[in-house]
């Protein structure tokens, strides 16, 4: 293949790629790693069809539908956690099915990279009755998607697309190939039979779902994507499913084992390759990320054969797997003497660094604020972003889910507690599926503060647009959603707005929303740092005046990593603080500083 036709691309891009090239007409999606890059990149190739970041995942999966009931190619993008929030529709959908070809693209996260808990994909896919496609290289994913929109629209079912996050993240040499155009035939045709999910419908689209079972295992089964290589007298059969097939792979080599093997990358799983593995080895090893759910299945299969059968036994259930896992286990249920994996040590030791806020990030001051007003003893409800580091703070006292701190604090302060709450959620996170849960809040009376914390972008995934904003994924300037005015149609009637970076200011106005009776909500606004300095914004750096300084390590306290503290020289002399080069200018250290020690430094 010509080198025109080969391009270095990260796995996110890769796909973003295909769907491009596959004439998609809508995607839509939630940024959340290790997705986010999807969109982002069909974004700047300025496909013809529509490209959106909908406020939550349901919202695309719902858009997705649409368009795929109208005829057209559709596409909804999110990360595994994304997928409980759109499961009400996907599982429907899969009764309904789908006329033009859709993908429901959930981005696995083994290892909680970037997530609060680790799930697989493959059981929402398996639970619904839908193919589930599991690439194992970035080039598989690429090849994937073309194939994936062929099955959707053969089967009129959705697909499920299961990159993790190795395949999402990873980069190499992507072979593209020739486009061939597809026409779709747009138009929405009515049929209230199949897709009004009246009771009646539903048990009909019930059993229509259930009949193209069979054929569809079958497309599946004898797909590219499977592909099993027996090995005469091998006693070893070894099954493997997307990106741990490499590893095993990998492991089998260096091992030199004799075996025979199945990789597996298509679902619902071969089960005629299967049978045929099972009949020729005396045992075999599954090897899969996250939970057994081909290993389920081989043992349903193999039940009343003479054939052993090992997976999550030797693999663990949790964690992202890598040779340091897979070739202990492939070394053991073989009967090899094996000394142990030896992973490539470098010589340099590299420093821990815990993740924390940026320097200058406005959550640091408004959590400062917050904190002063409320007291460290106030319970402090968190939510997912950036400022779920607010933990180090102290004022993070729970992360559930998207939206889950609103509700949780009425939850708790309506089961009796006393003492103060004050949450926390991010401008995005509000807009996603914070707002019921203010409305919820006011509705039933409940007594506690709700601090939205407006950095005017989505940060945590990658600074993307949202409907506060003012902007779409294509850069285009749209109607800006005002956080206030939606608390007071709420039905707040105390909703503030302060800049975090005015300290005094800040704690003013949490004090007041503390003190008022009912639900109260603070918008604490200023631009995530970040992107400020991205558009050009500069402040004058801050110093420390040594004379001045007395050591209480407040401003230590305080957390800004460009602030640091240099230990007494000598006997009888005090330590003092010192800013590095990491300031960007906030100015917060400067009022947090009791001895005024603190100030802008002239360069």
């Amino acid at each position: 293949m010509s080198e025109n036709n080969v391009r270095y691309l990260l796995g996110n891009n890769a796909i973003a790629m295909a769907i491009h090239e596959c004439n998609t007409d809508v995607i839509a999606g939630y940024p959340g790693t290790p997705s986010s890059e999807i969109i982002e990149y069909l974004a700047r190739m300025k496909p013809r069809g529509h490209v959106e970041w909908s406020v939550n995942e349901k919202v695309a999966m719902e858009v997705a539908i649409g368009a795929s009931w109208t005829g057209g190619r559709s596409v909804a993008t999110m990360k595994h956690v994304g997928l409980n929030v759109a499961s009400d529709p996907f599982m429907t959908l899969a009764y309904t099915g789908v006329k033009g070809g859709m993908l429901v693209i959930s981005a696995d996260d083994p290892g909680c990279h970037s997530s609060q808990n680790e799930q697989d994909s493959r059981r929402y896919a398996a639970f619904a009755q839908v193919p589930c496609l599991d690439p194992a290289t970035p080039q598989e994913a690429y090849d994937m998607v073309s194939f994936a929109f062929e099955i959707s629209e053969m089967f009129e079912t959705p697909v499920m697309f299961r990159p993790t996050t190795r395949i999402c993240h990873g980069k190499s040499d992507i072979r593209l190939q020739t486009a061939q155009p597809t026409e779709h035939e747009i138009g929405f045709e009515k049929t209230p039979q199949r897709w009004v999910m009246l009771p009646a419908h539903a048990r009909a689209r019930h059993r229509v779902l259930i009949d193209k079972q069979e054929e569809m295992t079958t497309a599946l089964e004898t797909s590219k994507w499977n592909s099993l290589e027996i090995m005469e007298n091998a006693r070893l059969g070894i099954i493997a499913s997307g990106v741990s097939s490499v590893y095993a792979k990998e492991a089998i080599e260096k091992l030199g084992v004799k075996v025979s093997f199945l990789k597996i990358s298509a679902y619902p799983a071969p089960t005629g390759l299967i049978r045929e593995m099972a009949g020729s080895v005396e045992k075999i090893l599954i090897i899969e990320e996250l939970e057994p759910v081909v290993e389920e299945i081989v043992r349903t299969i193999t039940a009343g054969m003479d054939v052993e059968i090992h997976g999550k036994d030797v693999i663990p259930r949790y964690g992202e797997l890598n040779m340091g896992t897979v070739e202990p286990a492939v070394a053991e249920v073989a009967g090899i003497d094996y000394s142990g994996f030896q992973a490539r040590r470098s010589e340099i030791e590299l420093p821990n660094r815990p993740p924390v806020m940026c320097p200058g990030c406005p959550h640091r001051a408004s959590y400062y604020a917050m904190k002063k007003a409320f007291g460290k003893n106030a319970i402090f409800p968190g939510d997912i972003g950036c400022y779920t580091l607010g933990v180090q703070m102290g004022t993070m006292d729970t992360c559930l889910c998207m939206g889950a701190s609103i509700t949780t604090s009425a939850g708790i302060y309506h089961a009796g507690e006393k003492t103060p709450i004050c949450c926390s959620i991010g401008d995005s996170t509000f807009l996603h599926t914070g707002i019921p849960g203010l409305l919820n809040a006011v509705y039933n009376g409940a007594d506690i503060t709700v601090t939205i914390l407006d950095n005017r972008t989505t940060a945590m995934t990658g600074h993307q647009p949202n409907p506060g904003t003012g902007l779409t994924v294509l850069g285009d300037a749209t109607y800006m959603a005002s956080l206030e005015d939606i608390a007071r149609a709420c039905g707040v009637e105390f909703v503030m707005i302060t800049d975090p970076f005015d300290i005094e200011g800040t704690i003013d106005t949490f004090k007041q929303a503390k003190e008022h009776k009912g639900t109260s909500v603070v918008i604490s606004k200023q631009e995530c740092i970040i992107t400020a300095r991205r558009r050009g914004i500069r402040q004058k750096p801050f110093g420390v005046d040594r004379d001045e300084c007395r050591g209480c390590k407040g401003c230590i306290k305080f957390g800004c990593p460009a602030i640091e503290f240099d230990p007494p020289q000598a006997e009888g002399e005090k330590g003092h603080a010192r800013i590095g080069s990491l300031c960007v200018g906030c100015g917060v250290c400067a009022q947090v500083c009791p001895f005024n020690a603190i100030s802008e430094v002239e360069t």
